[in-house]
């Protein structure tokens, strides 16, 4: 009953921006880390990009890092990426996901979005 949908995505040139959006609707109690991952190709590892907290304590990876921010909306479920100065290497499916509870006292679950594809052209 808990559903991820992003947005966002698309093609965009070297030193482009992109905001990739994702907003958690269904039977939602509370939600704790909020994140972004990427996976440049089928097989390969996914990766972590940006993570925050409810309380706004965020964590980048270091490709990343000066050229993304990650932002939350807790009124809204909400959770944005917003992309600088894009690279080639930063082409890849990017997947949103929440730890969240949707009862009390009940335990936290990772739920995942559909992904996104970014292509960043030299």
């Amino acid at each position: 009953q808990v559903q991820l949908v992003e947005s966002g995505g698309g093609l965009v040139q070297s030193g482009g921006s992109l905001r990739l959006s994702c907003a958690a609707s269904g039977s939602i109690f509370s939600i704790g880390v909020m994140g972004w991952y990427r996976q440049a190709a089928p097989g390969n590892e996914r990766e972590l990009v940006a993570n925050i907290i409810s309380g706004g304590t965020t964590n980048y990876a270091d490709s990343v890092k000066g050229r993304f921010t990650i932002s939350r909306d807790n009124a809204k479920n909400a959770v944005y990426l917003q992309m600088n100065n894009l690279r080639p290497e930063d082409t890849a499916v990017y997947y949103c996901n929440s730890d969240l509870k949707t009862r009390d006292y009940g335990p936290t679950y990772r739920y995942w979005g559909q992904g996104t594809q970014v292509t960043v052209s030299s």
